[in-house]
């Protein structure tokens, strides 16, 4: 049976009774808690907790899943995998264990002809939580299953969480007997690769606190009603169903692993190493291409640091097994091919996800190709030394600048039958982080934590938003907080959040910013609301500052938008659409939104696309989003269904969640998008819009900023001033400014180069007298330090001069230094002799430079950094032969 096959019947199954037939949401939830989705039950989070009603009492899905907490493992073992799909279903306080327990094993024992999987009865296994009575007897009672294949396990196994704060429960989970011949007899309590669990029920009634690992967590209370969430994992049911021993080969995975051996010329089931290479990379490869399609890119933090990490994992796999050409655009095209049946977006992304990994792949080869040469000298010298132990500060190195990952580093130490010194990488990752700028996400946040929300949200109720209709609401405040705790009032210069019972307010989301504006209660108080959030569904939380009179709980209120800012966001948004259809008219359907911000007369707009964008293509966008603005197109919105929007043509962006019912804004009949953004009445409202850059910010993806509205109109008439006063300046007509410009700058350069040739004439006349030579173990040591002001490359020319001027034979080290702004350069040299004798230059440079509070790096041969203190300068070359006995020594 084949896996779309299995996903069908386990639909069909439950809509016959009574549930509701939910589609996978994205990998991307508006969930701070979660990188990913990383469970069945994760949509339907807020029903479970009460934080929203609702729309069905029951409901299935096959949801797509990725977790990458045993990554590591993945391949090693046929049972991880970082990418799967959970079919499950769910009741929201309508029937509990007495109607989960038969359902799921009807389904699983009903014959194929009566829309089953047709488990043999005497083949299937229960596990229950240690102090479940109720369901034991379920399962023997109702279902008949002998209680010699019912097992009672603790709070590990038979109590489900999802690793953090939230719903949980006891569990009760079903498992095949695949026979003797793989494993010991005894249930899966004593064997689970030969009991292979199928499916998990959790009669989730609980919601748990934080707290590590499966058992050290607090039991908050019960949730609001007693709720069933199961999941069966389609790929372990693949396996069974289609009698191959585990998920890697199941049809649709089998089809990317084949391709990876068609692409290396390595047969899986040849030996185990390349099994699991074969593995990891047909797990990975699907995995990119669910995160790319659902909106991640490539990055340095949180999801795109998962991408990045899982694709050079692929990478690097490839090459163990032997392939030296770029792999990922043909298992890209495998995975489109294997999972797209289920999945159709990932054939109309297509292009998008192959652009984004082909572009990633290309960086990292880069970086593999130069950063493995590294490693490999360093193990060489580890090992020559007996040290088993790569130090903290080489792992560093590599990762800050190189860009070689951590954990590709610890792979190919353990490889190398090495280990890293973690704590001492760590460590120096912590030092940099504290040097950097903090987060503007984490600088942004502020909120209280999410219980004391969901306890206003019970005491308050959901707040009503009339914001597209009006800028100013009567109100009463229904909560508020003050550094995250629940009071009643609150005095003058306090900063609160206040819980309106109605709202014009509009809350950030979708890429716009939050409305600013005024709270007015009836006895005279006066706040000033500089942001709106909401962190529970229905809930607005208006983070302002008490200016004037008392806030109190129950008080009347007037809610009161700053309409000027707001219109200048609306219109902000508006041109975000037409940009968007712009470039997707000009560029393909593949240029779609990724990201956006939408701030007073000004955005950005994200997209994927390979290179820059060219300069007419900008030009051609610009001119027609300005020449829309002339007809004045009118801009609506509706509301509708999601399969009506379909209909109509609506964009839906990448990562973004929407409900069944959803709001279409169209700008006349040219541009249609699913967003709950404010906008302008008609396109004739923005007045001008004006491009301001286009650059990259990650592999494959490019951003544009833009003025919208006086803010646009502003710039320009700077611009033209600017214009005329340098039109002035160089003496010509605007037009002729770019050649007369160019023109001085030409005779600059020249200029320039002749004062480099007098500088250098005067350099090396005086060279002598700056030139220190010594002698140390054999080794002809030569130190300069060239006058301030002198140029790196200055410094460079002279220093390999120097090398070539050690006697035929004679082993060489030249190190030089210059300032320059009160910074120190420094670039060391050593002949092929010294190298021989196991001298490096980016070990010496390595060595002086804490000397100069600087850092540095480079080949054996050549070397070359920078730092800060100049006054470390006579330290740094007093270093230098200290070093080179060390190294002649060793």
């Amino acid at each position: 049976m084949e896996s779309a096959e299995i996903r069908q019947r386990f639909l069909k199954f439950f809509e016959q009774r009574g549930h509701t037939v939910v589609p996978s949401a994205s990998l991307l939830l508006d969930d701070p808690t979660l990188l990913f989705v990383n469970a069945g039950m994760v949509p339907f989070k807020p029903y479970f907790l009460g934080e929203a009603a609702p729309p069905y009492k029951t409901a299935t899905s096959a949801q797509k899943v990725v977790r990458t907490l045993d990554i590591e493992e993945v391949g090693k073992t046929t049972r991880h995998a970082s990418f799967f799909q959970m079919c499950g279903n769910f009741s929201f306080g309508d029937y509990f264990k007495e109607g989960a327990i038969p359902m799921a094993w009807e389904l699983l024992t009903a014959s194929v002809s009566d829309g089953g999987y047709g488990f043999p009865e005497e083949k299937l296994w229960v596990t229950v939580y240690e102090d479940d009575d109720e369901a034991e007897e379920l399962w023997h009672k109702k279902v008949g299953v002998p209680r010699d294949r019912i097992q009672r396990r603790g709070q590990v196994d038979n109590f489900w969480s999802m690793g953090v704060p939230g719903p949980c429960g006891p569990c009760s989970e079903i498992y095949y007997d695949r026979g003797p011949e793989h494993g010991i007899d005894g249930g899966p309590v004593a064997d689970e690769d030969r009991y292979l669990e199928v499916w998990n029920l959790v009669f989730m009634q609980f919601e748990r606190g934080a707290g590590p690992g499966k058992e050290n967590y607090p039991i908050l209370g019960e949730l609001p009603a007693k709720n069933i969430d199961t999941g069966m994992g389609l790929e372990r049911m693949a396996a069974l169903l289609q009698g191959v021993d585990n998920i890697y080969e199941i049809d649709t995975t089998r089809i990317i692993l084949d391709k990876a051996s068609a692409l290396s010329g390595v047969k899986y089931g040849a030996n185990e190493k390349t099994d699991v290479a074969l593995r990891v990379v047909a797990d990975h490869a699907r995995t990119c291409a669910f995160l790319i399609v659902d909106g991640v890119v490539p990055g340095n933090e949180g999801r795109g640091y998962v991408l990045r990490r899982i694709l050079r994992r692929v990478v690097r796999n490839m090459r163990l097994l032997g392939t030296n050409e770029p792999v990922m655009s043909e298992l890209i095209d495998a995975t489109i091919i294997s999972m797209a049946p289920q999945y159709p977006e990932l054939q109309s992304e297509a292009n998008r996800i192959r652009t984004i990994a082909v572009n990633e792949e290309a960086a990292f080869l880069s970086t593999l190709k130069s950063g493995t040469t590294i490693f490999d000298t360093a193990v060489k010298q580890l090992k020559a030394a007996a040290q088993t132990t790569v130090p903290g500060e080489q792992v560093f190195q590599l990762h800050d600048t190189y860009g070689f990952p951590f954990d590709l580093t610890l792979e190919m130490a353990r490889e190398a039958g090495l280990e890293v010194d973690e704590t001492g990488f760590r460590s120096l990752m912590q030092e940099q982080r504290e040097r950097a700028k903090a987060d503007a996400r984490a600088r942004k946040s502020g909120l209280a934590a999410g219980t004391a929300y969901k306890e206003v949200m019970e005491q308050a109720g959901a707040s009503k938003f009339v914001g597209y209709e009006r800028v100013s609401a009567e109100a009463r405040v229904g909560g508020l907080l003050v550094d995250g705790n629940s009071v009643q009032s609150a005095g003058p210069g306090s900063h609160v959040e206040v819980i309106l019972d109605t709202t014009a307010f509009y809350a950030e989301a979708g890429g716009q910013l939050g409305d600013h504006g005024t709270i007015t209660l009836d006895n005279g108080a006066t706040l000033e609301v500089f942001d709106v959030q909401t962190p529970v569904p229905g809930l607005f939380i208006h983070r302002a500052t008490v200016l004037d009179g008392e806030v109190n709980v129950g008080a009347g209120a007037i809610g009161t938008v700053d309409l000027a800012r707001r219109m200048a966001i609306s219109r902000a948004h508006t041109a975000t659409h037409m940009i968007h259809k712009s470039f997707r008219e000009l560029l393909g359907d593949t240029a779609t939104q990724m990201g956006s911000e939408n701030s007073p007369g000004r955005l950005r707009f994200d997209f994927p696309l390979a290179g820059a964008v060219p300069d007419d293509v900008m030009a051609e966008v610009e001119a027609r989003v300005n020449t829309l603005l002339l007809d004045d197109l009118p801009v609506t919105a509706e509301y509708m269904s999601q399969e009506a929007a379909r209909k109509i043509g609506a964009m839906a962006l990448f990562g973004e969640k929407y409900g069944d019912e959803v709001r279409v804004v169209s700008v006349g009949d040219w541009a249609r998008e699913l967003c709950g953004g404010t906008h302008t009445p008609s396109t004739g409202h923005l007045g001008v819009v004006k491009f301001l850059s286009e650059g990259s910010i990650g592999a494959g993806v490019r951003r544009v900023e833009a003025l919208v509205g006086s803010d646009a109109y502003s710039f320009l008439a700077k611009e033209h001033i600017l214009v005329n006063r340098l039109a002035d300046l160089v003496k010509a007509r605007p037009e002729e400014m770019v050649e007369r410009i160019e023109g001085l700058i030409s005779k600059l350069k020249d200029a320039e180069k002749e004062i480099d040739k007098y500088r250098s004439a005067n350099l090396r006349s005086n060279l002598g007298d700056l030139v220190h030579t010594s002698e140390v173990s054999g080794v002809v040591v030569r130190s300069v330090v060239l006058p301030d002001g002198s140029s790196a490359n200055d410094l460079r020319v002279i220093v390999t001069e120097l090398r070539g001027q050690v006697s035929a034979g004679a082993a060489g080290v030249v190190i030089g230094m210059t300032t320059a702004d009160a910074k120190v350069s420094t670039v060391v040299a050593v002949n092929e002799v010294g190298i021989g004798l196991g001298l490096s230059a980016g070990q010496l440079l390595s060595g002086i430079a804490p000397a100069i509070d600087g850092r540095g790096g480079g080949k054996p041969d050549m070397a070359q950094g920078g730092g800060s203190n100049v006054a470390g300068i006579p330290i740094a070359l007093g270093l230098v032969e200290s070093l080179i006995l060390d190294a002649v020594k060793k």
